[in-house]
């Protein structure tokens, strides 16, 4: 399978040949399913089922349930799918990644795979960049399925648990790729067997793929929980931040996004709170808040990583222009941002649950993807998830026109020549959509169209309400539109025949985004399945892309500028000058995600574990949940006796090995412990472990005598998993601050993921210890407890 998948990413022409094949043979099924009726038609799904069940694979089918879904597509939807959406299906089929331009009906696509695997009853995920078009495509493609017998569900936010349930019973499912994320980590934290939701990872069709795995891939999955430490904190540190300077209390890295306390801005905070050194250890939660606050001043921007809404901070997805529902930004950065915009401070999140986007949609046995942009991002694809690029050929010739960019020294020359573009345009009647990289961008140059009395339409994330009204005008003659990323991904814009004569949808670029496969998105809502259209690029050296570029590098190049009377850069070529900048930024991108995967990777590893506890826990019937209490117990037991009485000798470590300190700690979990000091002052440990297992096979005796109890049985796996939830969150905590210094690591000519992984290690074992120890000293604490109640009624 493996060389097979190498193969198609090498060289994917030769397998469209033999894909070319199976379209050829669906095609010579027309013919036969034609004739059937609905109630036939319907009929397949349990013939296959049946083929399924006598040993047939997926592989003998997938032809004949690929003609039985372009009839029913016919019928219901009036569609039929073309060839080349029966290649992007047979590509999905076998895990690959679909490439396929904009308007060459993706969603339609999807309807054939998702059936051929919904057949082995296992579910199927078909997953969309946002909420909108989750919704759209289960309506539009719903009836197709239903047809055939299939359910179809959908994931959202704000659902409650059983119609999350029932969502994902369903044969085919639509959602977010954050929500199926989500639902994963909350299915984790469950207290019964009956509240998970999630019923396995089969088999996902990710549409916009290169969105969701990669551009969305640099911020984690996080579910969080409240603490109120640091509210007032961040009130204070977000005041002191008005009054510092660059360069003089603090230095900024742009291109980075890393900020850093001068030696003048660190004396200023020892001053401000009458401290000697901000660095000690035990200042280390104000230097936090410090530099939180620090990072929302300098870093982070209004109108472009987030807006204000209702008096509250929503944050901006730059990547798809779109309001990121119910998220927050995690760490103490989303009340630093609340205290600088002087909005109420909320309380702060702690970390309960975390999964990268990479590894959640690695736990998928067949994973598959659709996008018109994936070419420029093949090599990560391939290294990250195994995943091959195949480039599909599309239906009509492409007749859009894209120009080379146009790239002028300031953006006062820029801003000019865009207005004037517009006035050129739309003069003769053709609609353009002008598109922008942030919501201040797009309301910066909505004032310039204005005082040009251009009317036209603008489409952010405040506008997102009336969304449909706007897309629905976006193609009509004359009109103008101003869109942030939102117009890109997933929108369809239509255009009359009046329209077509004209010359098509003008799109035209305001900024280079960070990634060229987000200029991609915007130029193909142009040209859609042979539609004529143009899409040009007016961009400037001012502009944002370049101030995350190398300043030095930035500032040479700007000095050997020549430009024409109007600004427009002549040379030293600036079109090679662009690229080179923009795959520059999107090599940092790839980086900052190979970076963030390699340091929790032993994270993911480690979460496998403990969730596996849990559903072990979950399982397990009363009798069996006192025998893992029992082990546990013993564990605990022995590892008191072996830190007491070592092995080896240890070095002075502060550690009270004395006899009373032993009995101490081993009466926690004993109901009566008899044992003198005098015993254990010269006793070897051989004889000191025997002694505590004969006493431990007494307590367990007893214990075993408590397992009918079923209430009891029901309070101990209920305090199983808390104990194994408190201490997990903490040690993600704990992992958290590790990480916030490990690159420093990297200085000492020594590998920091190296140094990481020991440190996950020896924290994880800790884990591990204090689980154990938690769970037996807690579960005798309760004995004893109920006990005494027992005595007291007695007497």
């Amino acid at each position: 399978m493996l060389s097979s998948v190498k193969k198609l990413f090498n060289d994917s022409s030769k397998d469209l040949k033999r894909i070319y094949k199976l379209v050829d043979t669906v095609n010579s099924l027309e013919s036969k399913y034609e004739a059937y009726s609905d109630e036939e038609l319907r009929g397949m799904k349990d013939q296959f089922k049946a083929m399924l069940a006598e040993g047939k694979t997926l592989k003998d089918i997938q032809c004949d349930a690929f003609a039985v879904v372009r009839e029913a597509a016919k019928r219901v939807l009036g569609l039929r799918h073309y060839d080349v959406q029966l290649i992007g299906g047979f590509v999905l089929n076998e895990g690959s990644i679909a490439q396929m331009n904009t308007g060459e009906g993706k969603t339609l696509v999807s309807t054939l795979p998702s059936y051929l695997h919904a057949l082995e009853g296992n579910g199927v995920h078909i997953i969309t960049a946002n909420e909108y078009l989750a919704s759209r495509d289960r309506e539009i493609m719903k009836p197709v399925h239903e047809m055939l017998g299939m359910t179809v569900g959908l994931n959202v936010s704000q659902m409650d648990s059983s119609s999350k349930r029932a969502a994902y019973a369903a044969d085919i499912t639509y959602g977010t790729g954050t929500e199926f994320g989500f639902d994963y980590l909350r299915d984790n934290m469950v207290f019964y067997k009956e509240a998970k939701v999630q019923r396995g990872h089969n088999f996902a069709i990710v549409d916009e793929i290169d969105s969701i795995l990669i551009d969305e891939a640099r911020t984690p999955l996080i579910i969080a929980g409240k603490s109120s430490e640091g509210q007032e904190l961040f009130a204070i540190t977000a005041q002191i931040m008005k009054t510092f300077q660059k360069d003089v209390d603090y230095e900024v890295f742009v291109e980075t996004k890393h900020t850093f306390l001068t030696d003048e801005g660190a004396n200023k905070i020892e001053k401000a709170f009458g401290i000697d050194n901000l660095y000690d250890p035990e200042h280390q939660e104000l230097l936090h808040n410090v530099l939180q606050s620090l990072k929302a001043y300098v870093i982070m921007k209004r109108d472009v990583d987030y807006i204000i809404k209702d008096g509250k901070i929503e944050l901006i997805d730059k990547f798809t222009g779109r309001v990121m529902e119910g998220r927050s930004f995690s760490e103490g950065l989303h009340q630093a941002i609340e205290a600088k915009e002087g909005v109420e401070i909320t309380e702060e999140n702690e970390t309960q649950a975390t999964i990268t986007v990479q590894n959640y949609f690695r736990l998928y046995s067949t994973l598959s993807g659709m996008t018109g942009s994936a070419t420029p991002s093949k090599k990560e694809f391939w290294e990250t998830y195994q995943l091959p690029v195949v480039t599909i050929p599309t239906n009509k010739p492409i007749l859009r026109i894209d120009a080379p960019d146009l790239i002028y020294k300031d953006q006062a020359s820029k801003m000019k020549k865009i207005v004037s573009e517009v006035k050129r345009v739309n003069s003769v009647g053709r609609p353009v959509l002008i598109g922008t990289t942030s919501i201040e961008q797009s309301e910066e140059l909505s004032v310039h169209l204005k005082k040009e009395n251009i009317k036209h339409l603008v489409l952010n994330a405040k506008t997102e309400a009336d969304e449909a009204e706007i897309i629905v005008k976006a193609g009509q003659k004359g009109q103008v539109m101003i869109a942030t990323n939102m117009a890109g991904r997933g929108t369809d814009i239509l255009l009359d025949d009046e329209v077509k004569e004209l010359g098509g949808l003008y799109i035209l670029g305001t900024e280079r985004h960070e990634s060229e496969r987000i200029d991609m998105q915007l130029r193909g809502r142009a040209g859609r399945q042979g539609d004529p259209g143009n899409s040009q690029f007016i961009i400037s050296l001012e502009d944002d892309l370049f101030t995350y570029y190398d300043e030095e590098q930035h500032e040479r190049y700007l000095s050997k500028v020549k430009t024409d009377a109007e600004g427009l850069v002549l040379s030293p070529a600036p079109d090679k000058y662009m690229k080179k900048v923009q795959e520059t930024i999107e090599y940092m991108h790839q980086s900052a995600r190979n970076h963030l995967l390699k340091l929790e990777n032993p994270l993911n590893e480690q979460s496998k574990i403990i969730y596996s506890m849990r559903d072990r826990i979950l399982d397990l019937e009363t009798e069996e949940m006192f025998s893992i209490l029992l082990e546990y117990m013993e564990k605990y037991i022995r590892r008191l006796v072996a830190v007491y009485y070592p092995e080896e000798e240890v070095l002075e470590d502060g550690v009270d090995r004395s006899p009373e300190s032993f009995i101490r700690e081993l009466s926690i979990v004993f109901l009566s412990l008899d044992w003198q000091e005098e015993e254990l002052i010269d006793a070897e440990r051989e004889q000191v472990e025997e002694r505590a297992m004969a006493e431990f096979e007494e307590l367990k005796s007893y214990i075993l005598t408590l397992q009918e109890n079923e209430e009891l049985g029901q309070h101990l796996r209920s305090f199983m998993l808390e104990q194994i939830d408190t201490h997990w969150m903490s040690h993600l905590d704990r992992l958290s601050n590790i990480k916030e210094g490990i690159s420093l690591s990297g200085y000492g000519q020594q590998d920091p993921y190296q140094i990481f992984d020991k440190e996950a290690l020896n924290e994880f074992n800790m884990l591990m210890n204090e689980i154990e120890s938690g769970i037996s000293i807690h579960f005798m604490d309760h004995v004893k407890e109920e006990l005494e109640e027992q005595m007291e009624e007695e007497e």
